[in-house]
């Protein structure tokens, strides 16, 4: 080629969630089984889709209006019964259909939502934090993440004084992204967090971007709180999506909500751009967003909501528990919402020496040049995949400088569950003492 095709900011797109697979068929063409705990696919992790969903779904296949295209902002119906919904909850900003754009999966709209954000302008975003929000932020610009602290001692929660001085001094801020419920850490913000925030960003002139991708799986006492229910007049994006709720992750249909986009005329521009954008792809798919009101208008969907969140919640405290009691060496808080569960390693506990045993010669020595390097926790994690045959993420693929790793809590066996949790602590308690 004659010149240099791919621009600078390819080189931020990361995502050790799927890269850790990589690595991990390689332990398996050498002979090494793989549990994997590494990505939150329910069904994958082998959770049944209710029997009624499923009937839903079949009926609309029979509709031959579900494969065709749709508008392109959504379909008209779902787009009108997700508005009212929104515009139901207590306290909410209120939503009309024009508000709804859906995409094909959240992944899709994070891309487009930061793609065109202005070059130089900015998004401060939680440490750790969700890879697909920080990469799409850092090859926009090429620039290092700006991000504020979540403190594993603190329940995962972020410093609001710290929050306000990134903004305060970086004027080239114009958003502050959250996911809530927050993956990887679990944890969820409280009402008063919410509502701090959104001052500072009322304060600043600022935008929110609120993935609210597990905001039906809330428990241990969380609530379930919208961004929407705090907001007022701050501009926001709420994103939404059906891939952990049905659950269906292989749909790919995910929606924002463009809330107060008339507060702004920059906000308008920037929401319309969006919309135009969309149009530039024709639609998203249609069946699954015709299944929506559906399901969600189904008086069953309820009773699934909480059966869930009870489910995930009694997974979350076992390995809370676990870790607590039999795991030195690591920090960790209970969940309130999602299915992960984040552990951190004590300040100094890892070092580049530490090894696990591991039998065969050739996966030894194709361990020894991937762990070259590599963070420390990463280093751990290749020792863990090749000796134990547990795949987690690590906690640095988070965009973090904090040491630890995530794993899901999807197994549907409690007991395969714990044979895995003493597989990862009889590794640590062994990696530590190397």
């Amino acid at each position: 080629m004659r010149t240099k095709i791919a621009h600078d900011g390819i080189k931020n797109l990361h995502y050790e969630i799927r890269e850790i697979v990589d690595y991990g068929h390689a332990l398996q063409k050498l002979g090494v089984p793989i549990t994997w705990e590494n990505i939150g696919d329910p069904v994958a992790a082998g959770e049944h889709v209710a029997p009624w969903i499923k009937e839903i779904v079949r009926n609309l296949q029979n509709d031959d209006s579900t494969w065709a295209y749709c508008p392109s902002r959504g379909v008209s119906k779902t787009r009108e019964f997700l508005a009212r919904v929104a515009s139901e909850r207590p306290g909410g900003v209120k939503v009309g259909p024009d508000d709804i754009l859906f995409f094909n999966g959240i992944a899709d709209a994070v891309d487009k939502i930061y793609d065109l954000i202005q070059k130089d302008n900015r998004v401060l975003m939680p440490s750790p934090s969700y890879p697909t929000h920080t990469s799409n932020e850092g090859k926009r610009g090429d620039y290092p993440h700006l991000q504020f602290q979540l403190y594993p001692k603190n329940n995962w929660q972020p410093d609001l004084e710290e929050i306000e001085n990134k903004v305060k001094y970086n004027p080239q801020v114009v958003a502050i992204a959250i996911v809530n419920p927050d993956n990887p850490t679990g944890a969820v913000y409280p009402r008063k967090t919410l509502e701090a925030i959104v001052a500072i960003a009322r304060k600043y002139g600022l935008f929110i971007i609120c993935d609210e991708i597990y905001a039906h799986l809330c428990y241990n006492g969380a609530e379930t709180l919208h961004i929407s229910q705090v907001l007022g007049d701050v501009p926001a994006l709420s994103l939404r999506g059906i891939s952990k709720d049905f659950p269906w992750p292989g749909s790919r249909c995910g929606w924002i909500e463009m809330l107060n986009r008339d507060s702004s005329a920059f906000f308008r521009e920037y929401c319309d751009a969006l919309v135009k954008s969309k149009m530039m792809e024709v639609c998203s798919t249609t069946l699954p967003q015709m299944a929506i009101p559906a399901v969600y208008g189904d008086p069953r969907y309820a009773a699934l909501k909480a059966e869930r969140s009870a489910m995930f919640e009694r997974r979350s405290n076992q390995v809370f528990e676990y870790f607590r009691d039999h795991v030195p060496g690591t920090i960790v808080r209970p969940v309130q919402g999602a299915f992960y569960f984040c552990v951190a390693f004590e300040d100094g506990v890892l070092n580049d020496r530490q090894t696990l045993p591991i039998a065969d010669p050739a996966v030894k020595a194709f361990v020894e040049k991937s762990v070259e390097g590599v963070a420390l926790d990463k280093r751990f994690v290749h020792y863990m995949m090749a000796s134990e045959g547990v795949c987690v993420t690590p906690l640095t693929g988070f965009h973090t400088d904090i040491l630890g790793f995530r794993l899901t809590t999807l197994n549907p066996d409690d007991a395969k569950r714990a044979r895995t949790l003493e597989r990862i602590g009889d590794s640590i308690r062994r990696y530590l003492k190397s």
